[in-house]
């Protein structure tokens, strides 16, 4: 039985899948799961679209690559073991000109190398008859991309974690983090009241605050998260069986991001977006205030202004959909003609938490920082939920190794 103790900063999917990992690789350790929200999965992890992504687009050999397929085998077993809804609806990427033609076929060498099952490219015979109600010249048929309640499974993996004997704390902030060569000490505000936590190791999964979280325990200034927006739409009843599955376009390199596609839920309903506007604050999920000590933070970056400088045209091309809901619209019609004037209703936005670096480039892959005994998690983006539960092996493995090399309590070497 293990005598450590370990911390676990962030109850949205990840850190829930690290905690358990913890339980299964340490029975009888102390686990304690801390957040600073009042209920698990309130961030990133329960303001999403429910994509289990197959692996498309990534850079083989990527460690977003490596751990998006080892996580989808994971997530689609875990979600089976605990009776969580999980539908393999599948997802046609559609080229409508010739250089989208060009970039899917790109995108589908990219998937072969990832070891992405069952994919194709399909003419527009085969997309009518997956999709009935697309249009396209050429598309990529993924049959396998799922859909998921990433919450349901968030509890369940909380659940399994308190069941074994972890703890979770709630509304509770993380303020400070002493990080010594032999323990980590986690000071947390609850309700006002300051309290200390002492661990003989501490993984940060902070989603929006991440950055935040890993300096106070002595981490790099970059990479910075920059949050971005992104608007969903739920359409009409009478759409709600307009497709079978997922369509997305095929991404535009001028763009940071995918673009707004069409996402069927596991609930049944039908949504449209996201697209993705700088938010001017990192848990501002409705209207339009202002967080200033988050905007401040993105006004007084050169690397955000480095990195608006280069996406001017983007930045305008989103900005449309965001003030007009038609367009926004028009953006999916384009795809699914019968879509043309439908009727919709936004729902609450989704945050990007995007790392960015000192260049103003936007970090592709998942970045790890090793700091001694704390184990940060500086980059997570899409498709870090599906990726969650292999992700969370890979941090404990990196975590074992750190342990391993401890002598006297005190770590050798940083282990990266």
């Amino acid at each position: 039985m293990s005598t450590y103790s370990f911390g676990v900063v962030g109850a949205g999917i990840i850190g829930a899948a690290v905690a358990r990992e913890l339980t299964l690789r340490h029975p009888g350790a102390q686990i304690t799961v801390i957040d600073k929200a009042s209920e698990v999965a309130s961030h990133q992890t329960g303001h999403n679209s429910g994509v289990v992504h197959a692996g498309l687009y990534y850079q083989p050999g990527s460690l977003k690559a490596r751990l998006c397929r080892r996580g989808v085998d994971l997530l689609r077993d875990y979600a089976v073991a605990k009776n969580v809804p999980y539908e393999e609806c599948g997802k046609l990427v559609v080229a409508l000109t010739a250089e989208e033609e060009r970039r899917v076929r790109d995108i589908y060498a990219k998937a072969t190398a990832n070891g992405v099952p069952d994919v194709e490219l399909i003419g527009p015979e085969k997309i009518r008859e997956i999709e009935p109600n697309a249009v396209g010249r050429l598309a990529l048929h993924s049959p396998h991309t799922a859909i998921i309640d990433y919450a349901a499974v968030t509890r369940a993996l909380i659940d399994d974690v308190t069941n074994a004997g972890g703890k979770l704390l709630l509304d509770s902030e993380v303020t400070d983090i002493s990080n010594t060569g032999e323990e980590c000490t986690v000071t947390v505000d609850r309700n006002g009241q300051l309290t200390s936590h002492r661990f003989d190791y501490l993984v940060v999964c902070a989603g929006l605050q991440t950055d935040r979280v890993a300096r106070l325990a002595g981490g790099a200034t970059y990479p910075k998260i920059v949050p971005f927006f992104g608007q969903y739409s739920m359409l009409a009843s009478e759409h709600r069986s307009i497709l079978n599955g997922l369509v997305y376009p095929v991404p535009d390199p001028a763009y940071p991001f995918l673009g707004v596609h069409l996402t069927k839920r596991v609930d049944g309903e039908m949504l449209v977006g996201p697209n993705a506007f700088l938010s001017f604050g990192r848990e501002n999920y409705k209207g339009w205030g202002i967080g200033i000590k988050d905007s401040l933070d993105v006004v007084f970056s050169v690397a955000f202004w480095r990195f608006a400088s280069r996406n001017i045209k983007a930045a305008i091309h989103e900005f449309g959909a965001v003030i007009s809901r038609k367009k926004f619209l028009a953006g999916a019609a384009a795809y699914a003609p019968s879509l043309d004037g439908a009727q919709s209703t936004p729902i609450t936005r989704g945050i990007r938490a995007q790392a960015m670096d000192k260049n103003g480039q936007l970090v592709d892959d998942f970045v790890i920082e090793q700091l001694g005994r704390v184990t940060a998690l500086r980059n997570a983006p899409s498709p870090g939920a599906t990726s969650a539960l292999a992700i969370a092996e890979h941090l404990a493995q990196k975590i074992d190794e750190t342990l391993s090399k401890v002598t006297d309590g005190v770590p050798k070497s940083d282990a990266h």
